[in-house]
C-alpha cells in the first residue's frame, strides 16, 4: 500500500440503547451560561462564544465551581449505573 492511498475504515454502529456518557462540570457551566454569553456578545460566531466560555471557567475560583462540579459528580454515577445496567442487560 502506497503512502497516498488512504484506508477505509468503519466504525461500529453506536447503540442507540446505550447511556449517554456523563457531562463534564465545564459542560454544565457552558450550557447554563452559554445564552448569556451569546446575549452579551450579539454576532459572536460559535467558536468566539466557546473561547468565551473557556474565559469565563478559568476565571472562577475553586468555590464557584463546586455547583457545576456537584452536578457532574452526580451525573457520573448516573451513567456508571446506567452502563453496569446496559452491560448486565446485553453481555458486553
Amino acid at each position: 500500500m502506497s503512502t497516498t492511498e488512504k484506508r477505509k475504515t468503519t466504525r461500529k454502529k453506536k447503540d442507540p440503547d446505550a447511556p449517554k456518557r456523563s457531562l463534564s462540570a465545564y459542560m454544565f457551566f457552558a450550557n447554563e451560561t452559554r445564552d448569556i454569553v451569546r446575549a452579551e456578545n450579539p454576532g459572536v460566531s460559535f467558536g468566539q462564544v466557546g473561547k468565551l466560555l473557556g474565559e469565563r471557567w478559568k476565571k472562577l475560583t475553586a468555590d464557584e465551581k463546586v455547583p457545576y462540579e456537584t452536578k457532574a459528580d452526580a451525573d457520573k454515577k448516573r451513567y456508571e449505573k446506567e452502563k453496569a445496567e446496559y452491560v448486565k442487560r446485553n453481555g458486553n
